[in-house]
Order: C-alpha cells, then structure tokens, then sequence
C-alpha cells in the first residue's frame, strides 16, 4: 500500500509505444501494449534497439498521457521493456496502469533495485550487469539469450538463483539463431526444466 498516491504528471523517457502481439516468453501471442523506456547502462553488443540506451533525444511523457494512450487500445496487458526500465523508478506509472485495470508486466535484465507493482516479471540477466538480489528472487519468468556455448553455464547459475517456481527459458540471439538453436534444442532435451522461447514477432514481421 502505497503511503501517498504518486504525481500522475511525473514523466518517463519513452523511446517508443506500440500495441502489437507479445512475441516473446510464456505470455507469446498475446496481444499487449509495450511501453519502451529510454536509458540502458548494460550495454549488450548484440542489442537490436541501441537507440535506447541514451535517454537524451527521446521526449519525456507524463505518466498521464501514456497511460491515455495504452487506453486506446483494447488489451490490458501492458509490457514495459527498454532500454532498462528499472533505471527508473516506475511506481507512479504502474499504480496508474492499475488503476485502470491494465496488467502489468515488466521485461529487465534486473541490474536495478526493483520499483512498481508487477503482475509478471521476465528477468533476462546479462553477463555485462548482473541482476540484483530483490529481482532475482521475485522473478516469475528467467529468460536467458544464447550467443555462445559459454551462456548455458551462465544459465544455470541463474537456475540456482531464481524461486523454484520460477519458468525457465533459453532464446537464441536473432542474428546467431541458425548456429545456437541446435544447441539449445540439445541442452533443453538433457535439462527438461528448460523450455525454449522464440522471438515468434519477428517471424510473423510485427514490432
């Protein structure tokens, strides 16, 4: 419970919104309002939205017209993803969402203490920032991406880390998907707890 309600004026960089099909995890297919926050300081070199990292150049939104525009759209479901969203504190723009009866999910690599009240949260951790401890132990979705034979092992560290309930999922990294998918396939046959995500918005060529 929330002491005091927060500033519906307060503003967030949003590099981009969009409704689209969640393409991504257990909750693929479904349609979904993505909020894409600017500012990273994980620095993936295979990232596909680079653009994101810097906040400067992308306008800052109040929480109210974001939340005016997810309510154009007919899902509740919306996804916040950056970037690294939880660069920011998302309180405000969540208690909003809830508000108004949207579902919240989030989308972070976990490098940043957790704000907000998420109905799902997908912890992708990356090798460059590892994620901190109140993410981890929260996380209802570990999705780790797969460039080498060296993110297996990182995988299950991870494992070792998240709640027992926790769905656990391996995603080959899009421009290497041809090399890693086999391997992944091999590893999920030998650990069966793993299940296998595909990035499913980009074959059917939807953001």
């Amino acid at each position: 419970m929330l002491e005091t309600i927060p500033n519906i004026e307060n503003k967030l960089p949003i590099m981009e919104a969009f409704y689209t099909i969640q393409g991504e995890g257990i909750h693929q297919g479904k349609a979904a309002y993505f909020i894409r926050l600017a500012g990273c300081d994980v620095g993936c070199h295979w990232c596909d939205v680079k653009e994101s990292w810097e906040t400067a150049g992308h306008p800052l939104l109040s929480i109210k017209n974001i939340l005016d525009e997810a309510l154009q759209h007919e899902s509740k479901l919306v996804v916040v993803t950056g970037g690294e969203p939880l660069m920011h504190d998302l309180t405000g723009l969540c208690y909003y969402l809830k508000q108004a009866g949207f579902k919240t999910h989030i989308e972070t690599s976990g490098a940043h203490p957790l704000s907000g009240d998420w109905d799902w949260i997908t912890l992708s951790p990356k090798k460059f920032k590892e994620a901190v401890a109140d993410v981890i132990k929260v996380a209802d979705e570990l999705k780790v991406i797969v460039f080498n034979k060296s993110d297996f092992d990182f995988a299950q560290k991870y494992q070792n880390l998240v709640s027992k309930d926790c769905i656990l999922l391996l995603q080959p990294e899009w421009s290497k998907e041809d090399e890693v998918l086999p391997m992944i396939i091999s590893f999920v046959k030998s650990h069966p707890n793993w299940r296998i995500s595909l990035q499913t918005h980009k074959y059917m060529n939807i953001p």
